[in-house]
């Protein structure tokens, strides 16, 4: 009997060195897009899917991500007193149920898979979510809604994959894949950023997972993989043949906003999807063609 996904955990102890000096005293995942930080259209994202209970593997310096869930006592009694009613519903977003967040600090560097095992008490034997807040996703339904649609049709992992260019594949963690139905694809095996000759596939997973908690056992041997840091993905490969492994080919366009260019071109799609600011967006862009 498959069990309910409620937890997520999100990895956002990264310091942002790309984004310097922007992120020098603010954490990267509070970079807005539009109106809102990263950090919260990932919350977001992951209460659509059913998620009640998060946790944040941060570091140094990562304070104001927590006190962006809080209640701003202050603030909102002046936008009440000033009857900014507009302002005060885009505040509902930022606000979690108590004792449902929770953080967890990964005080070293050593990777994906090391942040994930950071949160193994919070984890226990649940099934579980991962949200990197970088990976933006512009869909429909929401990207982890999907993967938490496909957990309950197959159980066991499921991530979230995309098709990249085969010039492309030492970036990624890239699937060998089994029986694919052109929406779920069945994972034989996970190499984590293959040279393109040695790829199994060109199908690379994102930054959004539907774990098993077994996960959690193999990433404490602390075992070293590329970059010398301990890799996820080597986690996850230990689980294939044990447990069912999925990859699903969401729908929507995702945003690589840990990159430059992939951050602008989020402002952009994310303000063409709004229709307060569709209008005007689309009568400035001809400007700069």
């Amino acid at each position: 009997m498959k069990k309910p996904l409620r937890k997520a955990v999100l990895p956002v102890a990264g310091l942002g060195t790309r984004f310097l000096p922007a992120t020098k005293a603010m954490a990267k995942e509070m970079l807005p897009v539009v109106d809102k930080p990263l950090i919260q259209y990932a919350i977001e994202e992951a209460r659509a899917a059913g998620i009640e209970q998060f946790c944040m593997v941060t570091g140094r310096g990562k304070t104001a991500l927590v006190e962006h869930f809080d209640i701003a006592f202050e603030l909102e009694a002046t936008l009440r007193q000033r009857n900014r009613l507009e302002a005060m519903e885009a505040l509902k977003g930022t606000i979690v149920e108590p004792g449902s967040m929770v953080t967890v600090r990964q005080q070293v560097p050593m990777g994906l898979g090391h942040a994930i095992w950071c949160a193994r008490a919070f984890i226990g034997d649940d099934p579980f979510a991962i949200l990197l807040p970088d990976d933006l996703v512009l869909s429909r339904t929401p990207c982890l809604k999907q993967l938490a649609d496909a957990y309950n049709e197959t159980g066991g992992n499921v991530v979230a994959v995309v098709e990249v260019p085969r010039e492309h594949t030492n970036r990624y963690g890239i699937l060998k894949t089994g029986a694919d139905d052109g929406r779920l694809v069945e994972v034989q095996g996970l190499v984590e950023k293959p040279a393109p000759a040695d790829a199994p596939s060109n199908l690379s997973i994102i930054g959004r997972y539907v774990l098993m908690p077994e996960v959690i056992g193999h990433l404490a041997k602390m075992e070293r993989g590329a970059g010398n840091e301990v890799q996820l993905t080597d986690g996850m490969a230990k689980l294939i043949g044990n447990q069912p492994f999925h990859g699903l080919r969401y729908e929507g366009t995702r945003f690589d906003c840990g990159d430059k260019v992939g951050f602008l071109e989020a402002q952009i799609a994310f303000a063409l999807a709004r229709p307060d600011l569709a209008a005007a967006v689309r009568a400035f862009l001809p400007k700069y063609s």
